[in-house]
């Protein structure tokens, strides 16, 4: 009879470890088979704690549980033993190799060849899916799998740094369209910086260098830095005016002007001009007669005289002002502070670089220049979309100019 219950007790010891998976289960299962004497290898072959109630390694508990491509298995993924570790997510890098982009840095314009197969992938880059500062391609060579970019220097949304040499900055995009008619891709996009330097003070040269990692660089006569001027001038425009006593009446002959020594030409644009009474041009009262990038609005707004002269060297604008006093102020001396741009002689006049009086007799505006066409948007707005235009800009200060009521 003890036997026999001996024999119930392990039965049911037996039947709660396996359920509960308990250390406590285990260790009085052990006790018992052990007190009673009892064969258990040969009853109970799994009668032993570590068979009885199997624990998981911690790594193993804590590991994902991954299906296997072409099988149901849906072991934990530390029991299966790959032939080569795959990660869960994989990224396929492809960097442009800097032989996909040849840079050619001229006396005022830059050549740029891009490889089709730039991110050597496979993957051709079309035309509509890559641009230099906003510019598209302006050819392709399909033998020589291509894409050609020519710009000006100040052109394609260009940025220009002045350290020991002119650095203008170009910024290639490549930005993949969907293959096909489907929305996917199978490459990722790249920005590529593309620089031209013109080392001052040398004559121009190109070197073959590339792109952003060492860019193609070419050396070019160049000053530190642009002077601009602003000028009271003689009646003859032959000199600078001696006096700065005006009266009203008297027309002010004003002479902008950007000098550097041995630098390729420049022309000059008087961009905005405001008249205080103070240097400072945010003091009020203040009179803006220039603005939209160039137009001179005097003449249109108080049917005055005042125009830009027809440009006779690129590198000066001439402007005459009818003389004026602010009203109801004491103070007769006034303050002209212009914000002059510079920009490659080469370059023709536009919406943001233009010289525009308006004449009240004809009853329209005119270019500076003799390109009428730039001065369509005086009466309106002169901002173009998305233009980004490096510009040499600075401004300069006439005055104190004394306006006197008599003689």
């Amino acid at each position: 009879a003890g036997r026999a219950l001996t024999f119930m007790i392990l039965w049911l010891l037996t039947l709660a470890q396996w359920l509960l998976c308990s250390g406590l289960w285990a260790s009085l299962c052990w006790v018992v088979c052990v007190m009673a004497r009892f064969p258990s290898r040969a009853v109970f072959p799994s009668c032993q704690v570590r068979s009885l109630c199997y624990r998981q390694p911690t790594e193993l508990q804590a590991s994902a549980v991954l299906p296997v491509h072409g099988g149901q298995s849906s072991a934990p993924a530390s029991l299966v033993q790959p032939a080569a570790q795959v990660p869960l997510s994989v990224k396929s890098q492809f960097l442009a190799q800097p032989s996909a982009v040849k840079v050619e840095c001229r006396e005022d314009s830059v050549l740029v060849e891009v490889q089709q197969d730039m991110l050597s992938n496979g993957q051709m880059i079309q035309p509509s899916e890559i641009t230099l500062g906003g510019c598209v391609p302006v050819g392709q060579d399909p033998s020589r799998g291509v894409l050609l970019f020519v710009s000006e220097l100040h052109g394609c949304g260009s940025t220009l740094t002045v350290t020991d040499s002119l650095i203008y900055t170009f910024t290639l995009v490549y930005v993949p369209e969907g293959l096909g008619s489907t929305p996917i891709v199978r490459s990722h996009g790249a920005v590529i910086n593309v620089e031209c330097h013109y080392l001052r003070r040398l004559n121009v040269s190109s070197n073959a260098v590339m792109p952003t990692w060492v860019p193609y660089s070419a050396a070019m006569s160049a000053e530190e830095r642009l002077m601009f001027s602003l000028q009271l001038m003689t009646d003859n425009w032959e000199l600078e005016r001696a006096s700065n006593i005006y009266f009203l009446g008297d027309v002010l002959n004003i002479e902008a002007s950007v000098v550097v020594a041995n630098h390729q030409p420049l022309r000059v644009f008087v961009d905005s001009c405001v008249a205080t009474l103070e240097p400072d041009v945010t003091s009020v009262p203040r009179y803006a007669f220039v603005g939209n990038y160039g137009c001179l609005t005097d003449a249109k707004v108080t049917g005055s005289r005042s125009q830009f002269l027809p440009r006779k060297q690129i590198n000066k604008l001439q402007m005459q002002l009818d003389a004026f006093r602010f009203s109801q102020e004491t103070r007769s001396s006034i303050y002209i502070t212009c914000v002059l741009k510079a920009t490659m002689a080469s370059k023709r006049a536009d919406p943001q670089h233009k010289a525009c009086s308006y004449s009240v007799s004809a009853n329209r505006w005119g270019s500076a220049d003799g390109d009428d066409q730039v001065c369509g948007c005086c009466d309106s707005s002169c901002n173009v979309k998305g233009r980004n235009v490096a510009d040499f800009k600075g401004e300069a200060v006439a005055g104190p100019i004394v306006i006197r009521d008599h003689y």
